[in-house]
């Protein structure tokens, strides 16, 4: 292998991919995009997320636990269960 097979491989290669990939990346559609920044009005309506949406409903009610009842579990860093 020669010295000029050598650069081309280790060297022209991966600057041509770098090169391909920054193209990509810096293209005009990308830049034309209108982006929201702080300070500017927000037109469109709040979105609330929910890993439980069954829970959400309004007949959910709170269940206080009473420290009174005394323990409801056994364990702890020893492994009695």
């Amino acid at each position: 292998m020669t010295i000029v097979e050598t650069v081309l491989v280790f060297a022209l290669i991966p600057l041509a991919i770098y090169g391909v990939i920054t193209l990509l990346t810096l293209r005009p559609k990308a830049t034309r995009i209108v982006r929201y920044r702080p300070g500017q009005e927000w037109g469109y309506a709040p979105v609330w997320w929910s890993a439980n949406p069954g829970g959400l409903t309004a007949d959910h009610h709170h269940t206080e636990i009473s420290a009174a009842s005394g323990p409801t579990a056994r364990g702890g860093a020893r492994g009695n269960w």
